[in-house]
């Protein structure tokens, strides 16, 4: 029996989180590195590998241009090397280089210009947040989405919602100007802004009335750690009139495409800014493990579309993340470029060399971090 459920236990990790976690992270790495492959090859750049993942090689291919096609055996990340690349990280081989044939010099990486360069590096991240937008986009024109009107159903007693005059049946039109067209926009304002004062204005018995909100902070325990959001206290309405589905056309699919992803951008960049200035967790921080768990449970409750949005998410926080100033990253490589371009030459090697340590060991120790991190919340749920 022991062995039996052993078995069972193994099987339900191996497809309700392990199989959607490599599908999701799988997807998003194969398209930030063709970003980095199709950008280089019109470049003129010979490619020397396109791996996904690192270390041993389980299987691949060498395609008619001679670039290796490769699945590895730890399936976290992805890498493009190209010709006179010293190792999956892109530094600089200069000694290779000097090797090279005049032939071939004129098709490895450092031989382009600090345009060319910097444009290979930015494909990555770019093509991660076109993912977003076509998934986000596709899944708007193909499935339409379910609209939850923002009427308000039941105040919470002693809330900032009863306390402003909010009542059952006021139908939300717009936060501080912004015309809101769902529940979900509303609780998106209120969610990403406690503490602040907002101006909300309702309709309410054929007329408009706006009235003064400030959201309360508070803290809700989800998937990847504990989220501090501001809420106001009120419940949607459940009403058979208040639900619809909205179907888009192929402009406003796009349009929806670049606001969605826009959104994860901003509520990113927005967690950063708060957990400089102490109001956000670090618990929020999450790596493969919490990435897996979410994974499986998406893929549970949502299905095979719920976990295509999901890659569209993650697409946008590997794009942000590989624009980071850190050497290793793209981010680090765009910020030598840049001050090459300042300076009229590069960094000398020593320089980089040391930039390109530095920037493993950040890497690294963040790694470390997330999964400690990840291994604390896992184990608070056991």
């Amino acid at each position: 029996m022991e062995f039996a459920a052993s078995l069972w236990n193994g099987g339900y990790f191996l497809l309700g989180y392990l199989l959607p976690f490599l599908f999701v992270l799988t997807v998003v790495v194969f398209v930030h590195e063709l970003g980095h492959f199709l950008v280089g090859r019109w470049c003129g750049v010979d490619v020397k590998t396109f791996s996904i993942g690192f270390g041993r090689e389980l299987f691949g291919f060498n395609d008619r241009h001679g670039t290796r096609w490769r699945f590895a055996l730890i399936p976290l990340g992805g890498y493009v090397k190209f010709s006179g690349d010293a190792d999956a990280a892109s530094a600089p081989d200069m000694a290779g280089v000097a090797r090279m044939t005049p032939q071939e010099q004129a098709r490895s990486f450092p031989a382009q210009s600090i345009g060319e360069r910097a444009a290979i590096v930015a494909a990555g991240p770019i093509a991660n947040f076109l993912l977003a937008i076509l998934i986000f986009a596709g899944t708007a024109f193909f499935f339409g989405k379910q609209v939850l009107m923002p009427r308000v159903d039941a105040v919470v007693a002693d809330s900032a919602a009863e306390r402003a005059g909010l009542k059952p049946g006021d139908l939300v039109l717009s936060i501080d100007g912004q015309p809101i067209e769902s529940f979900s926009d509303m609780q998106r304002i209120v969610s990403g802004r406690p503490d602040e004062r907002l101006e909300i204005t309702v309709e309410r018995a054929g007329g408009t009335v706006t009235l003064p909100v400030t959201p309360a902070l508070s803290e809700m325990k989800t998937p990847v750690g504990t989220q501090r959001i501001g809420v106001i206290g009120v419940k949607a309405s459940a009403r058979p009139e208040d639900i619809r589905t909205r179907h888009f056309g192929l402009v406003e699919s796009a349009r929806t495409g670049v606001t969605e992803t826009w959104f994860v951008v901003s509520r990113t960049y927005d967690y950063i800014a708060k957990l400089v200035r102490g109001r956000e967790s670090v618990d929020q921080l999450s790596g493969p493990i919490r990435i897996a768990q979410v994974s499986g449970i998406v893929a549970s409750n949502g299905g095979l579309l719920a976990l295509i949005n999901l890659a569209a998410v993650l697409s946008v926080s590997i794009g942000l993340m590989n624009l980071l100033p850190v050497p290793m990253l793209d981010g680090g490589h765009l910020m030598f470029y840049l001050y090459e371009a300042l300076r009229g030459r590069p960094l000398s090697p020593r320089a980089q060399e040391i930039g390109f340590r530095l920037g493993l060991a950040l890497v690294l120790m963040l790694m470390l971090f997330v999964t400690w991190n990840d291994l604390v919340h896992v184990r608070g749920l056991l």
